[in-house]
C-alpha cells in the first residue's frame, strides 16, 4: 500500500526539479540517463566496463575469469547520474532507492531478461556503514527492484565474515585483497540463479567475493545488478 501511494504522490524530479508522479525521474532525465547513443563504446559482457574499440572483453575479465557470468549496469558513475547514488548514500534520501531500482529494471529489459526464478540478494553493508547511514543502500535498491522485476528478495542470505576497510581511494589490488573471503552464504541457493544487487561497481572485487560465496553454496549461476559502473 505504501509503494502504491508513493507512486501517486506528486514529487520533484531529483535531477531537474520537474513535477513527477512518485519517486522517479521525469521522462526527459530518464531518457537522457538511459540513452544508448549510436557509436557509444559497448560494455564488457561480464563486468559492464566500457570497452575500447574492437575489444570483446575488458583486460581484467580476460586475465582472470570472474565467478559471475554477467553484469547489468544502469549507467556510468559520472555526472549527472552519479548524483542519484550520492543522494541515497551521502544524503540518506531513501526516495532515491526506487528511482535507482527503476533504472536498473530498465537496463535489464534492454540487455536481456534474467533466468526464471532468479533470487535477488543485496550486498550486505558493514557495521560501520550501517551505523553511519542507518540503512544499507544495496538492500533499499534491491527491495524496489524486487517489486519492479517481480522477483523474490532474500535478505540476510549473504553475511559479512569480517569488517573490510573503506574502499574509496584504494587501488584495484588492495580492493581485491580486502574482499577475499569477505562473505559467506546462509540460505537455500542450491540450483538457483542468483542476482547480486549493489549500488556501484568499481573493480568488481566485492561482486567477486559475493558470487564466490554463492557458488560455493550451490548457486547455479550469478548475475550482478548495479545502478552505476565506475568508468
Amino acid at each position: 500500500m505504501g509503494r502504491l501511494l508513493l507512486s501517486r504522490v506528486g514529487c520533484d524530479c531529483p535531477l531537474c526539479g520537474a513535477r513527477v508522479a512518485g519517486a522517479r525521474l521525469c521522462p526527459g532525465c530518464e531518457a537522457d540517463i538511459l540513452a544508448w547513443e549510436p557509436g557509444a563504446p559497448p560494455r564488457c559482457p561480464c563486468c559492464a566496463l566500457r570497452l575500447p574499440p574492437g575489444a570483446p572483453c575488458c583486460p581484467a575479465c580476460l586475465g582472470v575469469p570472474r565467478p559471475f557470468a554477467r553484469t547489468v549496469a544502469a549507467f556510468d558513475y559520472e555526472p549527472p547520474a552519479d548524483a542519484l547514488v550520492l543522494m541515497l548514500k551521502a544524503q540518506r534520501r531513501l526516495s532515491m532507492a526506487p528511482v535507482l531500482a527503476r533504472l536498473i529494471a530498465a537496463a535489464v529489459a534492454r540487455d536481456g531478461p534474467l533466468p526464471a526464478g532468479t533470487l535477488l540478494v543485496p550486498i550486505p553493508a558493514g557495521r560501520v556503514s550501517l551505523r553511519r547511514r542507518g540503512m544499507n543502500p544495496a538492500a533499499e535498491i534491491a527491495r524496489g527492484l524486487a517489486a519492479e522485476l517481480g522477483l523474490p528478495l532474500a535478505r540476510g542470505m549473504l553475511l559479512r565474515r569480517r569488517e573490510a576497510p573503506r574502499q574509496t581511494g584504494r587501488s584495484r589490488r588492495a580492493r581485491q585483497r580486502g574482499a577475499v573471503g569477505l562473505f559467506s552464504c546462509r540460505g537455500a541457493v542450491l540450483g538457483r540463479h542468483v542476482a547480486v544487487v549493489d549500488d556501484v561497481m568499481t573493480t568488481g572485487s566485492t561482486a567477486d567475493a559475493a558470487a564466490g560465496a554463492l557458488l560455493a553454496a550451490g548457486a547455479a549461476g550469478v548475475t550482478v545488478l548495479v545502478a552505476a559502473r565506475t568508468p
